[in-house]
């Protein structure tokens, strides 16, 4: 991965996770824990694609193992997390555009089930059976509606910055664009907003095609 990919990515875990642990886990809501630091692995996922995704849900993953009050075996949550990161990257927009909400959303909540189930499996093979008593449903529920709740929060912002730090200022102005475009466009078409900067770049375009043809105009006269 690139400098600046490990250094935001590893910038947003830390952040995603004492958010985690300091204030969600304390809330005490009923089955699971919203999860922000998975919400924060799928976002940059979705902009780096299954390698950086698999990459930055292992790293993230580990720091959750290892963090306090962690009560379970090193490396469990950091293989589920790099499965899941690995999976969500794969559905990556071949041209960094999301046409709608729905894409995005749905990687959420097959992720929210998935990683539950995951963490609930590996967890079996070792000789955890936590989730059996708390209620795989209840979990299973719980993490779905939790997650996609805070979704649009998150993960948008998340894949923002991402696309950022990626642009080069040297690079074309159209590939800066572009990357803009990938948490407009789901904060446009999932929440019904219109953004300011997409009003923009449409008036900006409409001038330079307006002064086009009074050039072309005037070209013709000339002759």
């Amino acid at each position: 991965m690139r400098f600046n990919r490990i250094l935001l990515s590893s910038a947003l875990v830390v952040v995603a996770l004492v958010l985690q642990v300091s204030v969600l886990a304390r809330l005490h809501l009923p089955g699971a824990v919203p999860d922000v630091l998975l919400l924060t692995v799928l976002g940059l996922a979705l902009v780096y694609g299954h390698v950086g995704g698999a990459l930055v849900g292992f790293g993230a993953g580990l720091l959750a193992d290892l963090a306090p009050p962690a009560d379970h075996a090193a490396g469990r949550y950091a293989l589920v997390l790099c499965v899941v990161g690995y999976l969500a990257g794969l559905v990556k927009p071949e041209n960094g555009r999301l046409k709608s909400a729905t894409g995005p959303l749905a990687v959420v909540a097959a992720a929210a089930i998935g990683t539950t189930l995951l963490y609930a499996g590996v967890g079996a093979l070792v000789g955890d059976t936590a989730a059996r008593h708390v209620g795989l449903g209840s979990l299973l529920f719980t993490a779905l509606l939790y997650d996609v709740l805070l979704a649009p929060f998150v993960v948008p912002g998340i894949m923002a910055l991402a696309r950022r730090a990626e642009n080069d200022p040297l690079a074309e102005t159209g590939s800066a664009a572009q990357g803009t475009d990938i948490s407009a466009g789901w904060l446009a078409s999932g929440t019904g907003l219109r953004i300011g900067g997409q009003r923009g770049g449409l008036k900006v375009r409409a001038a330079r095609a307006r002064s086009a043809r009074a050039g072309r105009i005037k070209g013709v006269k000339r002759l």
